[in-house]
Formats: C-alpha cells, sequence, structure tokens
C-alpha cells in the first residue's frame, strides 16, 4: 500500500514539473543581484514573444527606468541603454503591441512580471507593450482589507434584493410579532430570508478573490487594482529580495533611480 503511495506522489510529481518545462526558466542579472522567473504555458502570445527577445538579447544593457516604491518595477526600453543621467527615457514601442492575455489566476502578487501599455483612453483594446516588462513590488495587504473589498461590491446585491423581496412584507412580520404569533412570524421570515439567499446565490456581479490570490496578498503582497488589466505571463521564482533593493532606490521626478539600475542581461538558463 505504502508502495503504491509513493509510485502515485512521483507520479503527480513528475507531472507537474513537465507541466512547467514548455518554457525554459528565465535569469534577470542586474547589478543589484540576479532574479530567476518562469513564464506562463497559459499566456503563449506573450511567452513566446518575450522569450524570443529574450533570446535576442533585447533587454541587455537596458535599465529599470521606472521605479515605484510597494508598486512596480519596469525596464526593458530600448532608450535607457547608455542613457546620460537625469534623461527622460522609457518610450514604447508600436511596433511590438500584443492581444491581451488576462487569467483570473495569474494575478499581480509580488514577483509577477508583467508587460506595461497605454491607458485606456488611447488603448481601448489594452494591447501590451510587449518592447518593455515591469516586475511587481507591490505590498502585504491584511485579510479586511480583502474582505472589505469584496463587500463592497456583494453588499449593494444583496441590499437591493432586501429592498425588493423583505422589506414589502415588513408590515406582514409586525403584524404577526405584534400577535406574538412567533411561528408564523418565523416561517414567513424563514421563506423571505430564502427567497434572498436563493436569488444571492445566483445574482450577476458578485466578486470573490480566488483563494490562492488572497494567500499570496497577505502574505508576499501584490497590486490588487491592476489585476485583469495588464497581462502578468510569469514569475520571480528565486530573488525577491533584488525587487526590494531596486524599489527602495532613490529616485528623480519621472521615477528614474538616480543611480541606475541596469539589466545587465537576461537569458535562458
Amino acid at each position: 500500500m505504502i508502495r503504491n503511495i509513493l509510485i502515485f506522489i512521483l507520479i503527480v510529481v513528475a507531472w507537474q514539473t513537465k507541466a512547467q518545462t514548455n518554457y525554459p526558466a528565465i535569469v534577470i542579472e542586474t547589478n543589484y543581484g540576479t532574479m530567476k522567473a518562469i513564464l506562463y504555458d497559459d499566456t503563449p502570445v506573450h511567452s513566446n514573444h518575450y522569450l524570443k527577445l529574450i533570446r535576442e538579447g533585447y533587454f541587455d544593457g537596458t535599465l529599470f527606468h521606472r521605479v515605484v516604491k510597494d508598486f512596480v518595477i519596469q525596464g526593458g526600453a530600448q532608450d535607457s541603454r547608455n542613457a546620460p543621467a537625469g534623461a527622460q527615457i522609457g518610450g514604447g514601442r508600436t511596433d511590438m503591441e500584443l492581444m491581451p492575455e488576462f487569467r483570473k489566476n495569474r494575478f499581480h502578487k509580488k514577483g509577477a512580471l508583467a508587460a506595461p501599455r497605454k491607458g485606456d483612453n488611447e488603448n481601448p483594446q489594452k494591447k501590451s507593450d510587449a518592447s518593455q516588462l515591469y516586475i511587481v513590488q507591490g505590498k502585504v495587504y491584511t485579510q479586511g482589507r480583502l474582505d472589505t473589498m469584496e463587500m463592497a461590491v456583494n453588499v449593494p446585491i444583496k441590499n437591493e434584493l432586501i429592498r425588493t423581496h423583505y422589506l414589502p412584507h415588513r408590515e406582514e412580520l409586525d403584524k404577526l410579532k405584534e400577535a406574538n404569533d412567533a411561528r408564523g412570524f418565523n416561517a414567513l421570515l424563514d421563506s423571505l430570508l430564502g427567497v434572498v439567499d436563493s436569488l444571492y446565490a445566483i445574482a450577476p456581479g458578485k466578486f470573490f478573490l480566488p483563494e490562492g490570490l488572497k494567500e499570496a496578498y497577505t502574505t508576499l503582497g501584490g497590486i490588487d487594482r491592476l489585476d485583469g488589466k495588464y497581462t502578468v505571463f510569469g514569475e520571480i521564482t528565486e530573488g525577491l529580495e533584488v525587487i526590494d533593493k531596486i524599489a527602495a532606490l532613490p529616485v528623480d521626478g519621472n521615477s528614474r533611480p538616480e543611480t541606475d539600475a541596469k539589466i545587465i542581461r537576461i537569458y535562458v538558463e
């Protein structure tokens, strides 16, 4: 029996390992340390594109030109290579735009590797500017904060159901209460609340954060407001402390570090 269990565990581990082998591991070498990353299988357009750029050495020698503490470090812009101190850099390219690949299971936890883009007004399709990349630092959320985010959407939905299906019977409930008819009162109350609960269960528009997101955001940290708006195509698996080092650098008015944070090279391991 124990032998069979061990064989099953080995099969599961082998399957999980195989699931990670569609893309090779990526190494991001910077002047503040080295990070390792994986690319996601379920964002193939982005993963294939960035892997191609990496193999071409496209990002080598560029800078993290936009650094915002507790938010992201963004880099890879071609005009950042050998840019003089204080120069405004980080222009995107229109010839490297990709259609978004938003995935509910790919969110902006700390270490998320994602593609920047232009704003909605000039980019309503939310196409990625795949000539650059950013890595999330974010911040740690409390469980209460995440619960409040869900409640802000869900409570109004339930309140509307109460208003339309419970409150019209309030007078009837009051009469049963005044008559000391506890049995009738409870029966009607249970019926009304049952209707509200049933309708709420199938009501559209409810919002619940995935459990994996809650765990990541309350331990590693992240940025909830970017989820579903920018494509996350990979994540840092080693070297998260490098993100913190770069994010802590003093920056100028354009969020460029006063001391260059250089991407020495990005390569396939």
